[in-house]
């Protein structure tokens, strides 16, 4: 394995480890609002963050199948899922602070 190849994939392993905690935050938030109707809004606000996190999801696998001279590319321009990935964990973890 190559050093960029080394790369990428501990890229994947730390885009993959966010999501699992992002899954985490989002089930205990889901078990906070099984109770309330679907027209609540707090539970429009958990559709929406699971919607968000979907679409992160979506873009990781993109990026695990991306040939290497495409993925420094895309990483770079997108500024990859990171930023975007610690924003809805902090949604969700004030969402939690907010409603447990």
């Amino acid at each position: 394995m190559t050093t960029k190849e080394q790369l990428i994939d501990q890229h994947i392993r730390e885009y993959e480890s966010r999501l699992r905690h992002i899954d985490e935050l989002y089930e205990r938030a889901r078990k906070v609002t099984d109770h309330l109707d679907d027209e609540h809004e707090t539970r429009s606000e958990l559709l929406a963050i699971a919607q968000q996190r979907a679409e992160l999801k979506r873009k990781a696998d993109e990026i695990k199948t991306m040939p290497l001279d495409k993925w420094r590319e895309e990483t770079v321009r997108s500024a990859g899922p990171m930023a975007i990935w610690d924003i809805l964990a902090q949604k969700l973890e004030n969402f939690l602070e907010r409603h447990e």
